[in-house]
């Protein structure tokens, strides 16, 4: 069985942003050589997440309005007007910790003959839900 580890960095320029990083796996799925396995595409930080799902830009602005519906951005540390304990610790990130833990922080794919075994819609991306500053996401593929 070979084994496969490339990280993938970016700069998200934005708070909430999702990127498509399904060129990005497959690349490195090239890169890999491996024919039959498995591919995990992880988030490497705690406000953010990778999914599957259509790539069509209005499921991605229902995405991001539900998930602040849900979880609003309240930089406040008060519960009483909508803030987060968190938010005591000096940051203003609760609400994309809890975005995280909606969306996930990681996909699994099959891979066969080479390339990544998914259904006809589906397509990779990064949700980021704190940015501004440079992330990375782990690709682990393992196979023969």
């Amino acid at each position: 069985m070979k084994s496969f580890t490339k990280e993938i960095w970016m700069d998200v320029p934005q708070r909430r942003m999702i990127v498509d990083i399904h060129g990005d796996v497959e690349d490195c799925l090239a890169e890999s050589g491996i024919q039959e396995g498995m591919v995990l595409v992880n988030a490497m930080h705690i406000t953010a997440s990778v999914f599957i799902n259509d790539n069509e830009s209005g499921l991605h602005q229902d995405y991001d309005r539900w998930l602040e519906e849900m979880v609003p951005f309240n930089p406040g540390t008060d519960p009483a007007s909508g803030g987060y304990l968190h938010n005591r610790t000096g940051e203003d990130n609760a609400d994309a910790h809890h975005k995280r833990q909606v969306m996930g922080r990681e996909v699994v794919v099959a891979i066969t003959k080479g390339k990544l075994h998914l259904g006809p819609w589906e397509h990779i991306f990064y949700y980021e839900f704190d940015g501004r500053r440079r992330k990375r996401i782990l690709v682990k593929i393992i196979g023969e």
